[in-house]
């Protein structure tokens, strides 16, 4: 059985931005140090103010990154070539190599521009640089499995950058965001900025919190600014998920595909990890006989699964929903019959009793070299379990 896996949860309900994220990992971690070592470390002069301040009811860390020296606009290679030569492990070099890539991806696809001639101009700031590379180094020493995120705000209004007046969310936050939950807040102004979204979708992926957890630690990030109408914070949770209980369950209803490529769909959702697969028979809209497919899934393998229930159906969409299980401790191995490797699960139940399965496929296979009915040899593979256990 899997143990429980921690994870980070991203809980950007006022937006996100690399300054607000940075506040959030000191508060989170309740220490600094490592922030002004990674700082200290790289080749830009800056300096780096950490304070606690309140955001509406709420406490929170403020860290302000503030360039000492004019810079002209860099390029990728450039900002690349400071990732590079930044003292933090490799996995911390990876995340903020490719937030900078993502960057230039999408500069480049508004501008019309390829990703190596856009100059960067508020990310590629020193204060820019900063918050990605430090924030890829406190994530990465927490140690955590995976990056989640709840729906990240979006505010309302213009924004003015070094490319004139823009709509918010600006359009490279909103490119950045493709794929990950949104939603629309009446907030006035820039809530999410172009850092924080590259951030957000090279950390998680777009990854969602949907199960439950058990929350260890959280920390709130501050923003710069101090709006009366709401706590202009980012929120943190360190947490462990229990995959050993949880799991989805995904659901499909079709009523444009044969039920003849039922059985490839089968195979494929258990080949993608789907504990279970059940299909019968729905009435739907039109009063059109459809096929309803639903698939018992371990929560870290909904992406693997809803892929091959897309690749292998017609269907449009999906829903899934956690559920709880619990199971009785299990164990597996091997016997011999006939000369023949039997695969045998067995089970305790919650009295005590054991319970032995012979492994359908390895009967039949074994049956019919042999010549016998498979159900003739099942008896007698259990008729031998029972004589091994009493002896």
């Amino acid at each position: 059985m899997e143990e429980p896996s921690r994870c980070l949860i991203f809980d950007p309900f006022s937006g996100i931005s690399g300054d607000m994220t940075l506040g959030a990992l000191v508060d989170l971690d309740g220490a600094s140090d490592w922030l002004r070592d990674t700082v200290r470390a790289l080749p830009l002069n800056v300096d780096i103010s950490i304070s606690t301040v309140t955001r509406g009811a709420l406490k929170a860390s403020f860290v302000k990154v503030e360039p000492q020296d004019h810079e002209p606009p860099r390029r990728l290679q450039d900002v690349l070539q400071i990732v590079a030569a930044s003292d933090i492990d490799a996995t911390a070099r990876d995340t903020a190599a490719a937030a900078f890539r993502l960057l230039a991806d999408v500069e480049g696809e508004i501008h019309g521009l390829p990703a190596d001639d856009v100059h960067f101009h508020e990310v590629g700031g020193a204060d820019s640089i900063v918050d990605i590379i430090a924030a890829a180094a406190g994530v990465a020493r927490l140690g955590v499995e995976a990056c989640l995120t709840r729906p990240v705000a979006l505010g309302r209004g213009w924004t003015n950058s070094a490319h004139g007046n823009l709509p918010l969310p600006a359009p490279a936050t909103l490119k950045l965001l493709e794929g990950l939950p949104a939603f629309e807040s009446d907030v006035e102004g820039e809530l999410t900025t172009p850092t924080g979204a590259a951030l957000l979708k090279v950390l998680t992926a777009g990854k969602r919190s949907t199960t439950p957890f058990v929350p260890l630690r959280s920390g709130f990030g501050a923003g710069a600014r101090d709006p009366s109408s709401h706590p202009n914070c980012l929120r943190l949770v360190l947490a462990e998920i229990d995959q050993r209980g949880s799991m989805l369950i995904l659901q499909a209803d079709i009523d444009d595909m044969s039920p003849e490529y039922l059985p490839p769909l089968r195979e494929a959702l258990g080949a993608a990890g789907a504990t279970d697969v059940w299909t019968y028979s729905v009435q739907m809209k039109k009063a059109r006989t459809g096929l309803r497919v639903e698939a018992l899934v371990p929560t870290n393998l909904r992406e693997a699964v809803s892929g091959a229930l897309f690749r292998n159906s017609t269907t449009l969409g999906l829903r899934f929903w956690p559920v709880d299980r619990e199971v009785l401790p299990r164990a597996a191995n091997q016997i011999e019959w006939r000369g023949f490797p039997i695969r045998v699960k067995s089970t305790r139940s919650v009295d005590g009793h054991v319970i032995y399965k012979p492994e359908y496929d390895d009967v039949v296979q074994a049956a019919r070299a042999v010549g016998i009915p498979p159900l003739i040899a099942r008896q007698e593979i259990e008729k031998l379990l029972l004589e091994d256990r009493k002896g």
